[in-house]
């Protein structure tokens, strides 16, 4: 496997922060597009549209994470494998 993305937790289950600076680049441009709609004024005046909008970007940003993780995710109590 080429270098991951992101590191799972070690405690709990899933991704926990980037490890390289691709992880780094799909989380500012999620924050950037969340920030964009947000103040779009679609949050406020249609949140409907707001989570029709939000949703599908944070699927794909787990979606990514899933993928470029450096260890398939589990739960974990801290232990190591």
């Amino acid at each position: 496997m080429k270098k991951p993305w992101f590191r799972v937790k070690k405690y709990g289950y899933g991704a926990g922060l980037p490890y390289g600076w691709q992880g780094w680049t799909v989380i500012v441009l999620y924050a950037v597009a969340v920030i964009c709609v947000a103040l779009s004024g679609t949050s406020e005046d249609h949140p409907l549209r707001y989570l029709m909008i939000v949703t599908p970007l944070t699927a794909i940003v787990v979606f990514v994470a899933w993928v470029k993780s450096d260890r398939p995710w589990r739960w974990r109590n801290g232990d190591d494998d």
